[in-house]
C-alpha cells in the first residue's frame, strides 16, 4: 500500500437538501430513537471516518442543533438549492490538507452501514485504485471514495461534483463494490419514511 493511502479517510455528508418531496426536512425527523441526520453522522464515526465534515444549506441551524456534541465539523454551501453535487465540492473544498481519502454520503441513506463505509475503505488501503463507488443491483449511488489526488479535480469545473463523471475520466482507477439494493433506500417521500420506520422495527 503506498503510504499516503494509509492515512486518514474522512467523510463529507451531504445535509443541505431542501427535502421539497418531503414537505419538511427529512433529517430532523425521528429514526430509531435518533434524527436522520445523526443516525447518519454517528455511523460515519463508527466507520473510523475522521474528520466528519457536515455540508449545510436549507435550515442549516436546525441541522447543526441535531448534531450538538457530535464531533464534527461543519461547512455552509450557499448555493445548496442547485443540487447536492455543488454540496459535495464544497464539503471536499473544506477537508484538511492532512486526509488521505474521503467518502461522500447521502445524510438521508439510513441503512447504509458503517460496515459498508468500512469496506470502501478498505478496498482503498488495497493500494491500486484512487476511487471507490458503490453500485446496488447494477445502480450507481452514494457512498463514494475519493483519493485527495481526485479532490482538485472532483471539486472543479472538470468534476463538478459527480462521482459518474469521475468514473468515467478514471475508469481504469475505479473499484465498484457491489450492495444489496435493499440499502440503496433513501428518504424522498413520506412513505419512504414509513418504510424505514417498519424497517427498523423489526430488524433484529
Amino acid at each position: 500500500m503506498p503510504a499516503e493511502q494509509s492515512g486518514l479517510v474522512a467523510a463529507v455528508v451531504l445535509a443541505a437538501g431542501t427535502s421539497s418531496r418531503m414537505g419538511r426536512n427529512k433529517l430532523l425527523f425521528d429514526l430509531g430513537g435518533e434524527t436522520v441526520v445523526r443516525r447518519t453522522v454517528r455511523t460515519a464515526m463508527e466507520a473510523g471516518l475522521a474528520p466528519v465534515v457536515v455540508v449545510l444549506g436549507h435550515d442549516a441551524d436546525a441541522v447543526r442543533a441535531a448534531l450538538a456534541s457530535m464531533p464534527c465539523r461543519f461547512v455552509v454551501n450557499a448555493q445548496y438549492a442547485a443540487g447536492m453535487n455543488g454540496s459535495a465540492c464544497a464539503g471536499i473544498a473544506a477537508l484538511p490538507p492532512d486526509v488521505s481519502a474521503a467518502v461522500v454520503l447521502l445524510a438521508d441513506m439510513p441503512f447504509v452501514s458503517a460496515a459498508m463505509l468500512g469496506t470502501l475503505v478498505e478496498r482503498y488501503r488495497a493500494g491500486d485504485v484512487l476511487l471507490v463507488v458503490s453500485e446496488y443491483d447494477r445502480v450507481q449511488a452514494p457512498p463514494s471514495l475519493f483519493d485527495h489526488s481526485l479532490f482538485a479535480e472532483l471539486a472543479g469545473e472538470i468534476g463538478r461534483g459527480c462521482p459518474k463523471r469521475m468514473r468515467r475520466r478514471h475508469p481504469e482507477a475505479t473499484a465498484v463494490v457491489a450492495w444489496p439494493a435493499a440499502a440503496l433506500a433513501d428518504l424522498d417521500v413520506p412513505d419512504d419514511y414509513e418504510r424505514a420506520q417498519a424497517r427498523l422495527a423489526v430488524s433484529p
